[in-house]
């Protein structure tokens, strides 16, 4: 009768508990990621002072750091330049607020006037878009690069399906099939992983790590392709890139100046 009694009493308290440990439960992160497309160095120019002295100082405000910005190696030669923002939240509500709390910050409505309202003749981008990813299970939040340097290399690599399932088979190789715990024995430091929720390109993740340099991306993308365990796991099936995979984008990118990391 008494260990009756005390396994009632356990499932009792486990019951009253669950709230608690369910409202207690770490939230994992969102991000947006949005793309400025350019034509002239005017606007280049103009996108940079936004972000440096208008936009980030107004997340900031609103408590958002750790975001990034981002530019292609390639942006001096392209006939299109391009400008990476990475913004990290900690909840979609978050991300979809954000917006709502711009306009209520006056200092920011104030300084950001000549961008948001710039002539049709003299417009500051060619057009901007913007992507929202869910972090996997596999890493939830931003890992932050232990060191900054001018030759340091962000890439951001993204990869499309030709369904939403072959898409979900992929991304499991990543989270539950071992390529994450790859990535960090072999110490390729992805700042994030993530799901794109809503984006131009889907079904799609995004993931990017950061390297030194050039020349060490280069010898670690050949360690990683000769990595035992990487060969075994992309030798199953349902892991194979020309079945689960339609397009792969890797783009080469330094931070800014003036990015939090």
């Amino acid at each position: 009768m008494l260990k009756i009694r005390n396994i009632l009493f356990i499932i009792a308290m486990l019951v009253i508990l669950s709230p608690v440990v369910y409202s207690a439960k770490v939230q994992h992160d969102f991000y947006q990621i949005k793309i400025y497309h350019l034509k002239t160095n005017e606007q280049a120019d103009q996108v940079d002072q936004y972000l440096k002295n208008v936009y980030m100082p107004a997340l900031h405000r609103l408590g958002i750091k750790n975001i990034g910005v981002f530019k292609p190696i390639a942006n001096d030669t392209s006939s299109v330049k391009f400008l990476y923002v990475l913004i990290p939240f900690n909840s979609a509500e978050a991300w979809m607020k954000l917006e709502e709390s711009l306009t209520k910050d006056v200092a920011y409505k104030s300084s950001a006037k000549n961008f948001s309202e710039a002539s049709a003749d003299k417009p500051p981008y060619e057009r901007m878009e913007s992507i929202l990813l869910d972090a996997f299970s596999g890493q939830e939040h931003l890992f932050l690069p232990a060191s900054k340097n001018a030759e340091r290399v962000f890439e951001l690599r993204s990869y499309e399906s030709p369904t939403e399932n072959l898409s979900e088979k992929k991304m499991a190789m990543f989270n539950t099939g071992g390529e994450i715990d790859i990535f960090k024995r072999l110490r390729f430091n992805p700042v994030f992983y993530a799901h794109v929720v809503s984006g131009n390109r889907m079904p799609n993740f995004m993931y990017m790590p950061v390297f030194e340099n050039v020349q060490q991306r280069d010898a670690q993308w050949k360690i990683f392709g000769s990595d035992p365990q990487w060969k075994e796991i992309s030798a199953k099936p349902e892991n194979e890139n020309k079945v689960s995979v339609s397009h792969i984008d890797s783009i080469l990118m330094h931070s800014t100046s003036y990015s939090d990391y």
